[in-house]
């Protein structure tokens, strides 16, 4: 589901943005401008701003920045469309939505709000197999309820003629695995079942879990399969409920199954969540990053489970996550755990995780014996191997772990990582090719201090908008570049700037960047000697640029003696031109 570009125009026109955060936030006029303390970060002295006449936001302390939406996004831990369809409640605003080519998908909510409906009854009326199960289990009824628990019971089509009954299509029940058929009849799919109803973060019913209760049933768990509404990399179990906890203690404990979610939970470990039966994905990632940095795995201490650990892992610190890993001793499994051992044994484990570089050394060496000098060697080479996956801080770091902990070399550490015979230059480039914090610094630069000026010269002013296409090496960075664009086809499809709908056009990054320069950087007096300064600004970047590099080749080329004069004398010369120039802080 996504709104039309017109509706959410509507929508930021109706709604003072004051309003909104003055519900959250206690705020103080000041001039213009209205100041509070910060809802995203601790603070004592007030540097949150939110300018009316702008309808933005932006904290001086930490960064955070822009319109109502976002802020309703971000206080709340809201997706987009959620923040969107908050705001309409609360002001009786109409949204229209996007084509989605004819499709309804409210029917596939309706038909899944329906089944766990159908499923939630079974289970709390009269007594039935999957009540006895969870009962054994330790479960209580408040935690059951919490999480929407069911059960399917062992008739073949009860469901099935319940949703028949209330008007819904065979081929919508089908698409959602609910239902089969097989010569001409209609059958449950899930029959004496355990059922955990999938609810994304917008507390709509996606899928579901089955889980057998007889032995004899085969599969153990039962899920739903992909469908219109229902991608399993793209959501989490557990984190419709979870995601503000996960938020407030600062990481997510992510564990492999439902009833791991549901056990941690009952214990008062609230920040959790689980990937549902499948590899931890990109998608979830990113997810993940929306609420904390901060991620623990708790997955099976077999084979399956540290395989799982160890590609989650380069999955969550590609996204720039902060990753760790933790298993359960004893072979049980987090619920198991935590049901024996309590809550704070819990918490020792996670306090005790071992984090990415850590894990993935000890994993290395497995098997050999750190007493012979031939396991000895291929330590150093394997070691050496996870190193190269690590930025230059945490190289030398765990180089010095390692070396202290197995009692090698750290320089044969460190010269083996640095052997480019071994394939070291790959892996950092494959490393940061995966959008490793490093590579993500390259692809979301921030603007230069002169581009900020001007972007925000050509939104007060939009005459100077031809001159800065005439002067094009003024902006030298993408983003500054997209924005510019940006503005100059607003002006040339309307005649006149609209600050909002160009940031509506505006990706992510870029967005965030133009809200930040229009709150933080201010146009005062004389529009003209502005961008008369940002031009010299330019050329004493290049001036400044020019001398440097002459530095460089007099350090590293070997000239003759009178080349050796005329670069000394133009450096002379630069000087002098940069000595003029410089009134300002070079850019």
């Amino acid at each position: 589901m996504s709104f039309t570009q017109g509706s959410l125009s509507n929508l930021k026109e109706q709604v003072n943005i004051v309003d909104v955060i003055g519900r959250a936030v206690q705020l103080q006029r000041k001039g213009g401008r209205y100041t509070g303390l910060c809802p995203f970060h601790k603070e004592k002295t007030a540097s949150f701003s939110v300018n009316e006449q702008m309808q933005m936001y932006y904290c001086f302390g930490c960064h955070a920045s822009g319109d109502v939406i976002e802020f309703v996004r971000k206080f709340y831990n809201l997706e987009f469309n959620e923040a969107v369809e908050k705001i309409a409640s609360e002001y009786g605003i109409q949204m229209e939505e996007t084509s989605h080519r004819g499709e309804n998908l409210d029917i596939y909510y309706k038909i899944n709000q329906e089944a766990a409906r159908f499923f939630y009854k079974g289970f709390t009326e009269g007594p039935n197999k999957g009540y006895a199960y969870m009962k054994k289990r330790g479960i209580t009824p408040e935690i059951l309820k919490k999480f929407g628990i069911g059960y399917a019971d062992e008739g073949w089509d009860t469901l099935y003629k319940h949703l028949k009954s209330l008007g819904f299509e065979e081929k919508a029940m089908m698409e959602l695995g609910l239902v089969a058929e097989s010569k001409g009849k209609y059958y449950d799919k899930f029959r004496n079942r355990v059922m955990f109803p999938i609810i994304n973060t917008s507390g709509k019913v996606i899928g579901f879990g089955g889980r057998a209760i007889d032995k004899d049933d085969n599969p153990k768990y039962l899920n739903s399969p992909e469908s219109k509404v229902f991608r399993k990399k793209n959501n989490l179990y557990g984190l419709n409920l979870s995601r503000n906890d996960v938020s407030k203690e600062g990481y997510i404990i992510l564990v492999e199954g439902y009833m791991d979610v549901i056990g941690l939970y009952q214990a008062g470990i609230h920040n959790v969540g689980a990937s549902l039966g499948t590899a931890l994905t990109e998608a979830q990632a990113k997810m993940i990053k929306r609420y904390a940095n901060k991620v623990v795995l708790s997955y099976d201490a077999d084979n399956a489970g540290i395989q799982a650990a160890l590609r989650g892992m380069d999955i969550l610190k590609g996204e720039g996550c902060n990753v760790s890993v933790m298993h359960v001793t004893d072979g049980k499994d987090p619920d198991e755990f935590i049901k024996k051992e309590g809550k704070q044994s819990f918490l020792n484990l996670v306090a005790n995780a071992k984090d990415y570089g850590e894990y993935k050394i000890n994993h290395s060496i497995k098997g050999l014996n750190m007493d012979d000098h031939r396991d000895r060697i291929e330590a150093i080479k394997r070691i050496a191997m996870v190193l190269k996956t690590l930025s230059p801080a945490e190289q030398g770091e765990y180089a010095d772990k390692a070396s202290k902990d197995y009692n090698l070399s750290k320089m044969a550490l460190l010269d083996q990582m640095n052997d480019k015979t071994s394939g070291g230059k790959d892996v950092a480039n494959e490393r940061r090719g995966r959008g490793s914090p490093e590579g993500d610094e390259d692809i979301r630069e921030e603007i230069t201090l002169i581009e900020a000026d001007i972007i925000r010269l050509i939104t007060k002013n939009e005459g100077y908008i031809p001159r800065v296409e005439e002067n094009q090496d003024i902006l030298t960075t993408d983003t500054a570049k997209n924005i510019y664009d940006a503005i100059a086809r607003d002006i040339s499809g309307e005649g006149t700037l609209d600050i909002n709908r160009v940031i509506d056009a505006l990706d992510e990054p870029e967005k965030g960047v133009l809200i930040t320069t229009l709150n933080k950087v201010i146009i005062s007096g004389d529009e003209e000697k502005v961008f008369q300064d940002c031009l010299r600004r330019v050329r004493l970047r290049k001036l400044i640029a020019e001398s440097a590099m002459i530095d460089k080749i007099l350090q590293t080329e070997d000239y003759r003696e009178e080349d050796i004069e005329k670069l000394l004398q133009r450096k002379m010369e630069l000087q002098e031109i940069i000595n003029k120039e410089r009134t300002g802080d070079a850019n």
